[in-house]
């Protein structure tokens, strides 16, 4: 389904934000429910789910916190996200130094947290059950853990020497977090420990640094601004303004080598790609210009380019139980990416008769059926 993803020319969706979408979110609990927010500090949640019940719908808007809003945020939205177990509650962070817990169906703050600096990019684990910490990044090199319970920022955790672009909880292990800098590091931490990080990841998987003066582990040659772990939680994929994708095995901290090719990346702040889940083998949405590039992860072939939008592509994000893709672009404008569905054949024209089609080597079936084999 995922290689045959096409803009969706039956669905819309409303049109509400009059600047750039920087961030998307679909609730995992329902899968109905998605957030965006745009360059101007607004936010809107719509339901994806066709009431009306025809071919042809718009998902509507439900509601916004627009610019009248007297708890609008100041700047650009940079991250939206749902509370990971149920839809009343939802997150943001901007580049007015906050970071605001919404009461979904009142639309007011239930909490707001300040920073001394721009923030890039926050993230809730999808997994934890013993701590309600939100892990954000922002100006500064710190990487600050808010405590949702009680409300306050104590944690802190020191190591990169720059201002933190991407952070993302593993969804395999509660307590181990990931982050992207300019520094050109990526670190994997235990938030339980007192030192915090467990590992920084390098490139050259320990080679170069052996003979090189500089004993600095780094991820990329230039500023890491995108984080994206695999479902499972045993890969991670970074992104970075070398125009280079690595992925990499988050028990080990080894670089696969997997070489996905030129990946041009001239964001200078966050970069929101995603992966897709329930797919085998999984793919690699990454904005790419005013297209979205797609990527098998463990093999690195470029699979396709979806072209729709007419300006730069900020975020994407997938729906698992339908496997579709929407994506927010500079254009001010929603896509809808869908499986393209095989025309049904008239009766009275049998399979036979018709051209074979040559078949996209991803579907074929590589198994072998003779016993001489094993």
């Amino acid at each position: 389904r995922v290689l045959s993803l096409e803009l969706n020319k039956d669905r819309d969706v409303e049109r509400i934000h009059g600047s750039g979408i920087n961030t998307l979110d679909i609730e995992p609990v329902e899968g109905r429910y998605m957030l965006s927010g745009g360059s101007d500090g607004v936010i809107v949640l719509y339901d994806l789910e066709n009431l009306s019940r025809k071919p042809s719908y718009t998902c509507k808007a439900l509601c916004s916190v627009g610019r009248s809003h007297p708890d609008v945020h100041r700047f650009s939205v940079e991250t939206v996200q749902w509370y990971p177990h149920d839809t009343g509650m939802f997150t943001s962070s901007s580049f007015d130094k906050t970071l605001k817990i919404w009461d979904t169906n009142t639309l007011q703050p239930a909490d707001v947290f300040h920073f001394e600096g721009t923030v890039y990019s926050h993230h809730m684990s999808p997994v934890a059950t013993k701590h309600c910490l939100i892990a954000v990044g922002t100006k500064s090199p710190k990487v600050q853990l808010c405590d949702l319970k009680s409300g306050s920022c104590s944690h802190i955790l020191q190591g990169h020497r720059q201002e933190v672009l991407a952070v993302s909880w593993s969804p395999r292990h509660e307590y181990v977090l990931a982050t992207a800098s300019a520094d050109s590091r990526v670190k994997l931490w235990d938030v339980r420990r007192a030192s915090g990080c467990l590992t920084t990841l390098d490139q050259h998987n320990g080679e170069k640094s052996k003979a090189s003066s500089e004993a600095a582990n780094t991820a990329h040659n230039g500023r890491v601004n995108g984080l994206c772990y695999t479902n499972d939680g045993l890969h991670l994929l970074t992104i970075g303004t070398d125009d280079r994708m690595r992925l990499w095995n988050s028990s080990t901290g080894e670089n696969t080598l997997v070489n996905y090719g030129k990946v041009r990346n001239e964001s200078r702040k966050g970069l929101k790609f995603t992966i897709s889940c329930g797919c085998n083998p999984e793919f690699a949405f990454v904005p790419y210009d005013s297209t979205i590039a797609v990527y098998t992860i463990f093999t690195g072939e470029l699979i396709t380019m979806l072209r729709g939008h007419y300006s730069t592509v900020n975020c994407c994000v997938f729906q698992p139980s339908f496997q579709e893709l929407y994506s927010g672009s500079k254009d001010c404008n929603i896509l809808a990416w869908i499986p393209a569905l095989r025309e049904p054949l008239p009766d009275d024209i049998s399979e036979q008769s018709l051209p074979q089609q040559p078949l996209n080597p991803a579907y074929e079936d590589a198994w072998s059926s003779s016993d001489d084999e094993g």
